[in-house]
């Protein structure tokens, strides 16, 4: 099987933006802050299809697939 067989196909990085301050259980505040996100296939009619998936090592959002149709890897 190639790469091109096993890959969720081009992905695009998205970006939520957060207006509302963010208390952090140390007590400092985030004025505001952005969130990037993947998303991968489509919803289904319950919105009970939904995976979060949290990078706390690599602190990337990239989950899977490619940015661009040259890129090595799925």
């Amino acid at each position: 099987m190639s790469n091109t067989d096993t890959s969720v196909g081009l992905v695009t990085a998205q970006t939520a933006v957060f207006d509302t301050p963010l208390e952090l259980v140390s007590g400092a505040v985030l004025p505001g802050y952005q969130l990037t996100y993947e998303t991968y296939g489509t919803l289904n009619a319950e919105h009970s299809n939904a995976i979060l998936i949290c990078h706390a090592l690599s602190g990337h959002h990239h989950v899977a697939g490619r940015y661009h149709v040259n890129d090595k890897s799925a």
